[in-house]
């Protein structure tokens, strides 16, 4: 991993919301982070959490009632929030590239996958026909296509969702990337093909030391490609550390919660350990820490006060109980299920 001055993207307090009728939704609340270069980070968190929305921010692809509200996104120096469109399009799919997450959705079924590679070569290489057809044939067999001629006047239907998929690597590698954004890149596919995929991008990132960012809720996934592992919650960033110390010694207690319902083959149990609750909306997001509706151990002031990004053992973490000032807070009281007063100790869930 490089050190700080690596840092090739840099994101630092971005707010990203949707515009309404008479006001305005906050989904992303501050979110801060790095990737250093010739590193994989992974960043996982529930469905909703800000995954997705934060790569959109990256390559400035929001929907267009998606609107950033503060924050920078550096990328090599340079603040892509300032950036207009056309600016945008000269970077994407050069230096700053990404894979979608459904790769019949993002392919074009009225275009041959090799046309649509080419096109790609010819927007950003200038260079003829023949050349970016050749380029795209060379991609195809980089990313492990069978008879890759052929299949370069294929359509989308006409392939399986494992070759699809490496379609879609190959279009987002075809100009030499130094950034690949991956958003759930093995999602749907079988866990043979899935294996492949994840191995592929492991070796074109060491070949070419190219950085990648990959977003996904599988912590096996996480657990073989990451060298840090950045977990966000609401819209925020909760967590961060390096993969080993992270599954070793997870220290918020939403990622501890994460980490316990993963199944284990060598244990046997009835019943896998669950996350009570769900993901606030971003309506009625909590006025203090936004995982404190569902947290065993939340006090009074978790519920109103919003804890600081902490450094904790070797990890950066987003959790009163790792300050000065847990002690002192007041234990929070609520009801149990018979609606009888009970403290927190009562309420906390094994």
């Amino acid at each position: 991993m490089g050190e700080k001055m690596d840092a090739q993207l840099k994101v630092e307090d971005l707010h990203v919301g949707f515009k309404q009728k008479k006001s305005s939704v906050n989904i992303l609340n501050g979110v801060s982070f790095q990737v250093y270069k010739g590193e994989t980070l992974c960043i996982v968190g529930e469905s909703g959490c800000g995954k997705s929305l934060t790569s959109l921010s990256i390559m400035g692809l929001l929907p267009k009632q998606g609107e950033v509200q503060g924050g920078k996104i550096e990328f090599e120096g340079e603040n892509l929030v300032q950036k207009n469109m056309k600016q945008m399009s000269r970077l994407r799919g050069n230096d700053l590239s990404m894979i979608f997450q459904e790769p019949m959705t993002s392919l074009n079924p009225v275009h041959t996958v090799g046309k649509q590679v080419a096109e790609v070569v010819r927007t950003h290489r200038q260079v003829g026909k023949k050349e970016a057809y050749s380029r795209a044939l060379e991609m195809f067999e980089l990313v492990g296509i069978p008879s890759p001629a052929e299949r370069l006047h294929n359509y989308p239907h006409e392939l399986s969702g494992g070759m699809r998929q490496r379609v879609m690597i190959a279009m987002a590698l075809a100009c030499n990337p130094k950034l690949l954004i991956a958003d759930e890149p093995t999602t749907a596919l079988d866990v043979t093909i899935q294996a492949q995929i994840l191995e592929l991008l492991n070796d074109i990132k060491a070949e070419r030391q190219m950085s990648i960012m990959m977003i996904t809720h599988d912590l096996g996934v996480v657990s073989e490609v990451a060298d840090r592992v950045l977990v966000m919650y609401a819209g925020e960033v909760i967590e961060c550390a390096n993969n080993r110390q992270l599954f070793n010694n997870p220290q918020h207690p939403y990622t501890q919660g994460l980490i316990a319902s993963i199944p284990k083959l060598k244990e046997e149990k009835d019943e896998l350990p669950i996350i009570e609750g769900s993901v606030p909306s971003p309506e009625k997001m909590p006025k203090g820490c936004r995982f404190s509706t569902r947290c065993p151990f939340a006090k009074q002031e978790c519920l109103t006060d919003s804890p600081p990004l902490q450094e904790a053992e070797e990890h950066t973490v987003r959790c009163w109980m790792h300050t000065d000032r847990w002690e002192e807070m007041t234990p929070w009281k609520g009801v149990d299920e018979d609606g009888r007063e009970a403290t927190e100790q009562d309420l906390i869930r094994s």
